[in-house]
């Protein structure tokens, strides 16, 4: 036999209920009320006419009579006798109360009974009384006020719901501050500095913000003042936040947490009251820190013309935080944090400084900052002795740190996928072609003639970048589809601090290679090229209209860096200048696609064995083409870096991990392609 607590709760903890709800209640009494007015069982009345009424007065069928004058009705009691010619084969229905019912015409019921007396000896009773008719009262005066009471409670606690719940949100609390508190001694935020790769200089200025505020006297002593506001300038990814959540887990003050989007609201001057209380509550809890994410949302430019794209509310808002940052109050010990990385279109008189004294840019990191964030980021992945940071970190110029961490995850998903124990270097570089080049599909069906056009436009590319000095080295050619291409050819970009007009041209060149060798050795030209030549456009105006690359417009650039000229409806140069920017911008193309036509002829034997080589491995790499062409005779400028700083990062040349592979390595790299 058990033995079972008294107070046992005989409900098991992981019985799934369904949550109460306040509304519950509003409906019920709504469904009990209708109910009773709709449902409700009342004694059948029949109703007649007044005329038939006086008939049955005359005729001695009434005992009773109640009128009601509020109502212009009556309610007469037929007498038992009378039943069957009353109410006819339903009399039983009717005979409890014997109830008739009559509409009355004014001033005429009190005429008639008189008659009646008098004349035909009615001798029944009559009562005068008002109308209560209690549920008529309920519907049309106590309801309609019952429902927008509860109308408005219901819109109370959904709006109190969308902005926070608890004390903080409700209809009368929307103007109140959407800014989340990371408080002294908070774990829950265990970001630090050291979880932060790369950014050095990026984070010795947000260090020095934090140990400002954490000993104030080493700076106030010499006569310094704390900075009041700093931006964290970048492109997407690089890493903003991650900096502002590590001065969250390192300072030892409170920190406000909210985005710029959070002062915007469809009612007019909340915005400007959100500022107000987010700042209150900041100089309260004084020295503390307060960070704005993607400010842009609220600090774009203000318009000079009203009419054209600006728009008050968002313009007040602004020009309430322009006056709290820095106005007659004192906000002292209030610090403001901000990101964005569109910092051109923000107002001018937020970037000055005592608002943001400081802006911080935040880059995309270089082959030594990647290096560091991959460490971080590979940190719970297993992997095994194949994967090389160095080579990671050379492998994906450009990348941010987002990129980065977008990497691992995916090296980490093909590894699971493939059943592996460990994530290997070949997982790492399909990660990286799955996010450069796309989704592979080696399921598309394409002709033997569309794959020769693919295999022969790749080769051309290949052959000309590998010519060229300037063009970027190449890794990797293939002719499998991904994403939306039907074929690619993976480079090593030079991560040049400047780029000479020969980079340009060079480049140019190279991009041209695969329409030009369709035209060379196909002669035909297909759709394939329109990538290479939008991109070929690009350049080659940038080249003219930004750069001053040309002959005829040299040192010339109509390039508005400030962007204000977004909306102007008139070009910085005259009719006759945009004719001569599009002139030289068409012979610089033409002359860059005559020189790709000349160095394919010239290399036509080698260019034409590359493309059938590529026909029938579907995927060739640096090696191939080293065998085909000969080893190319440039160093690049990575290579370079390297030897003049090889104590930075080691990072093995790249014979070593490209053309000096052997013919059986090659061979795998080909098996698990094609695999």
């Amino acid at each position: 036999m058990e033995n079972k607590t008294p107070n046992q709760n005989p409900i098991k903890p992981n019985s799934k209920f369904p949550k109460f709800n306040i509304s519950w209640i509003y409906g019920v009494i709504i469904f009990v009320l209708l109910g009773s007015y709709f449902f409700n069982e009342n004694t059948p009345v029949k109703e007649v006419k007044y005329s038939t009424f006086k008939e049955y007065v005359k005729k001695g069928m009434v005992e009773k009579i109640d009128v009601y004058s509020a109502k212009s009705s009556l309610e007469a009691q037929i007498i038992k006798d009378s039943l069957k010619n009353v109410f006819g084969k339903d009399f039983k229905l009717y005979e409890k109360e014997r109830m008739i019912t009559v509409s009355v015409p004014a001033d005429e019921f009190s005429k008639f009974i008189q008659v009646a007396e008098e004349k035909y000896g009615f001798k029944g009773s009559v009562e005068y009384k008002e109308s209560r008719n209690y549920i008529d009262v309920f519907l049309y005066s106590i309801l309609p006020f019952l429902l927008l009471i509860l109308f408005f409670v219901f819109m109370n606690r959904r709006m109190s719901g969308q902005m926070g719940g608890g004390g903080g949100g409700g209809i009368f609390n929307v103007g109140k501050s959407k800014a989340q508190l990371f408080d002294k001694g908070d774990t829950t935020n265990k970001i630090t500095f050291k979880d932060v790769a790369g950014l050095a200089e990026a984070k010795q200025e947000i260090e020095e913000i934090v140990a400002f505020l954490k000993s104030p006297s080493k700076y106030t002593e010499l006569g310094g003042k704390i900075p009041k506001g700093a931006l964290l300038v970048g492109p997407p990814g690089t890493g903003k936040t991650l900096l502002a959540k590590a001065v969250a887990g390192e300072a030892d003050v409170p920190f406000f947490s909210m985005s710029g989007s959070d002062f915007v609201e469809m009612f007019v001057g909340v915005g400007a009251s959100r500022v107000r209380d987010l700042f209150r509550q900041a100089k309260e809890k004084a020295p503390c820190i307060i960070f704005i994410d993607e400010i842009d949302a609220v600090g774009r430019a203000r318009g000079k013309n009203p009419n054209m794209g600006s728009n008050d509310e968002r313009e007040n808002t602004l020009n309430q935080l322009l006056t709290e940052m820095d106005g007659f109050g004192s906000n002292s010990g209030v610090i403001i944090l901000a990101a964005t990385n569109r910092a051109d279109i923000l107002d001018k008189a937020l970037l000055r400084a005592g608002r943001f004294d400081r802006q911080i840019h935040v880059d995309l990191p270089d082959i030594h900052e990647r290096k560091q964030i991959f460490n971080v980021h590979l940190r719970p992945i297993k992997i095994n002795e194949s994967v090389d940071v160095n080579f990671l970190a050379r492998q994906t110029p450009g990348f941010s740190g987002a990129d980065i961490a977008n990497v691992c995850n995916e090296a980490a998903l093909i590894a699971a996928r493939k059943n592996k124990s460990f994530v290997e270097k070949q997982d790492f570089m399909d990660a990286v072609d799955r996010i450069v080049g796309g989704l592979e599909k080696k399921t598309k069906i394409t002709t033997i003639a569309e794959k020769k056009s693919i295999a022969y436009h790749e080769a051309g590319h290949a052959t000309i970048s590998w010519m060229l000095e300037h063009a970027n080295p190449l890794v990797k050619v293939t002719i499998v589809p991904r994403g939306e291409a039907l074929g690619a050819a993976w480079y090593l970009p030079e991560e040049r601090q400047l780029t000479n007009k020969e980079h340009m041209l060079d480049e140019m060149c190279s991009t041209l290679g695969g329409r030009a060798a369709e035209e060379v050795f196909l002669k035909q030209m297909s759709t394939g090229a329109i990538n290479d030549l939008e991109r070929v456009t690009k350049r080659a105006y940038a080249m003219v209209a930004y750069f001053g690359m040309s002959d005829k417009l040299a040192n010339m650039s109509y390039y508005d860096s400030s962007g204000n000229s977004d909306y102007g409806f008139t070009k910085p140069y005259s009719e006759k200048t945009a004719e001569l920017i599009d002139s030289e911008a068409k012979k610089i193309v033409a002359d860059e696609y005559e020189r790709a036509i000349k160095i394919l002829k010239d290399n036509a034997e080698g260019h034409n064995k590359l493309a059938e080589f590529l026909i029938e491995k579907e995927v060739i790499f640096a090696e191939d083409l080293e065998k085909i062409f000969g080893k190319r005779p440039w160093t690049s400028r990575n290579d370079e870096l390297m030897a003049q700083n090889p104590e930075v990062v080691e990072i093995p040349e790249i014979a070593d991990e490209q053309t000096a592979i052997p013919e059986k390595t090659t061979e795998e790299k080909r098996k698990k392609n094609a695999n």
